[in-house]
């Protein structure tokens, strides 16, 4: 199937939930879409064009919004269905209903940028540590790390 076609695809079945879809080089497929419509577009890459594998999810923190890039991949090549979210209130459906395997992905999303994702399975943290200050999302453009002051052998700090 050409990219043309997985475009058509899309477009055939969601319609004007697609906000853009484009193919800036071969074998390579964008789709925009908005949060609530990340699923069905999941969906249609998984039954229309057959392809399961979920590579990663990535996030980017653009200043007031956050945008959420699916990127699925296979022999034929890849579809990225992206999204965008608002800083104030990041929240996106899970796609483990669709993509088990996504489950990970979403819950490195929550431990790094805060987003929360709906319908998680498994909302236990992945990537911090049990005494992890709440509210400090290492992956946000305002995070800042300060370490804590260690006492050294000797009286130094």
């Amino acid at each position: 199937m050409t990219d043309q076609e997985k475009i058509a695809k899309f477009r055939e079945r969601l319609g004007l939930k697609i906000l853009e879809a484009t193919s800036p080089s071969p074998r390579r497929v964008f789709l925009t879409v908005a949060p609530a419509d990340v699923k069905a577009a999941a969906e249609v890459v998984k039954t229309d064009l057959g392809s399961e594998h979920l590579s990663t999810i990535s996030g980017l923190d653009l200043g007031e919004t956050f945008e959420i890039i699916y990127h699925f991949g296979d022999s034929a090549g890849n579809v990225n269905v992206r999204t965008r979210i608002p800083k104030a209130d990041p929240r996106l459906p899970s796609l483990c209903p669709v993509v088990p395997g996504a489950i990970l992905y979403e819950r490195e999303l929550q431990d790094m940028f805060g987003i929360a994702v709906e319908g998680l399975p498994d909302p236990r943290p992945l990537l911090t540590p049990d005494d992890w200050p709440a509210g400090n999302f290492p992956l946000r453009k305002d995070w800042t790390f300060e370490r804590p002051q260690e006492k050294i052998p000797g009286g130094k700090t």
